[in-house]
């Protein structure tokens, strides 16, 4: 096996298989990058038996450069390879293959020789064979794993809440995530008829790992779903992810019908101020921002405090405020991760009780995207 490539071309494509790569692995050859060389293009594969990505570069492409001397196949240590190839001297490199998978890499007048392990022992991906795919803008596929992936559970002991909940029915599309003490959801509709129905958990760090890959050259991201996998191809690249088996939990009592409390808000504002807030909560043991409601003079307060540091209050405007008076307590921080959620957006923050969940939602197609966060008891 032997090819020149460039190695800009190169090294963007190494870093979104590279995604894939544990070091941590219970197979030892996952620890490895393989390489499949055909005539017109290099295939490269990464996989942590959870996620695996596949992409290809093609000698089509005139901003590859690449000219494939003989076809063949190698798996290579991804960490030492992927290092070598990011400090060659040179704009292209040689990647040779010779007797016992041993793998000589040149650039100008540095030249690297690695152990390789026979491709034959890499697991093969999953096969999906699906008629039904249905197409995502990256962009809005992008923002709404941003807007749910917040919310998933960090905790293996319930790993069903380790994933976002995707549903697919009457052409829209829902995405759920809650770890039990916050909430998101965003529901889109989908451009085109789509009489899929599917109801998926995928695990949110294979989320965090796509919407990584999502760039402004992946205008569209395509999705299949078999038994327990998906897949998501974006150009050249193909990204599977197992799906996590399970029923999850109905999420749709938990979001209150009605508040007796709403205020509305510049998400950026309020935001800047738990920020400032939390300074001196995250001191603190419990880590409780303190929010109140005054109808009367229509402001809210902000106070924070640390026993050992001080405390701050903060009084703001908000644009509207309606209902009745209010004191109630919160984890700032998922507070902050929620109203990053919206942007630039204005807010409406929707209250029942001092100890029952309160919702945020945007002034505009609130009922398109829902964060909700459970009160911390303080007394």
């Amino acid at each position: 096996m032997k090819f020149t490539i460039n190695r800009s071309a190169f090294i963007k494509e190494l870093n979104n298989v590279q995604r894939a790569i544990s070091s941590k692995t219970t197979i030892p050859i996952l620890t490895g990058l393989k390489l499949d060389v055909s005539t017109d293009a290099i295939t490269l594969t990464g996989s942590d038996a959870d996620i695996s990505i596949e992409t290809t570069i093609p000698a089509s492409d005139d901003n590859n450069t690449l000219v494939v001397e003989d076809a063949g196949s190698i798996v290579l240590p991804a960490r030492f390879f992927s290092e070598i190839v990011k400090k060659l001297p040179e704009d292209t490199m040689t990647v040779n293959v010779t007797d016992g998978f041993q793998t000589q890499i040149t650039s100008g007048a540095a030249s690297f020789t690695i152990n390789g392990l026979d491709p034959e022992n890499y697991p093969h991906l999953p096969e999906i064979d699906t008629t039904n795919t249905i197409t995502l803008a990256g962009d809005v596929l992008k923002e709404l794993i941003g807007q749910t992936v917040i919310a998933v559970s960090n905790q293996e002991s319930r790993p069903i809440l380790t994933g976002v909940h995707f549903i697919l029915a009457n052409g829209e599309f829902l995405a759920v995530a809650t770890d039990s003490h916050r909430l998101s959801q965003r529901r889109i509709k989908l451009p085109e008829a789509n009489n899929a129905n599917y109801d998926v958990i995928i695990p949110g760090k294979s989320l965090t790992e796509l919407s990584r890959m999502i760039g402004d050259d992946n205008p569209d991201v395509q999705m299949r779903l078999s038994e327990n996998q998906v897949l998501f191809v974006l150009g050249n690249t193909a990204f599977y992810s197992r799906l996590l088996e399970g029923n999850y939990p109905d999420t749709s009592r938990l979001i209150p019908k009605e508040s007796n409390t709403t205020v509305e808000i510049s998400a950026p504002a309020l935001s800047a101020a738990i920020e400032r807030a939390s300074l001196l909560s995250h001191e603190s043991r419990n880590n409780v921002v303190r929010f109140s409601v005054n109808p009367t003079d229509k402001t809210i307060t902000i106070f924070g405090n640390s026993p050992d540091v001080g405390e701050v209050t903060e009084q703001l405007q908000p644009t509207d405020l309606v209902g009745d008076e209010l004191e109630i307590s919160f984890n700032p921080d998922y507070m902050k991760e929620a109203l990053r959620s919206f942007g630039q957006a204005m807010i409406k923050i929707s209250f029942t009780m001092a100890l029952r969940p309160f919702t945020l939602v945007p002034t505009e197609e609130g009922e398109n995207f829902i964060q909700l966060i459970t009160p911390v008891r303080t007394f």
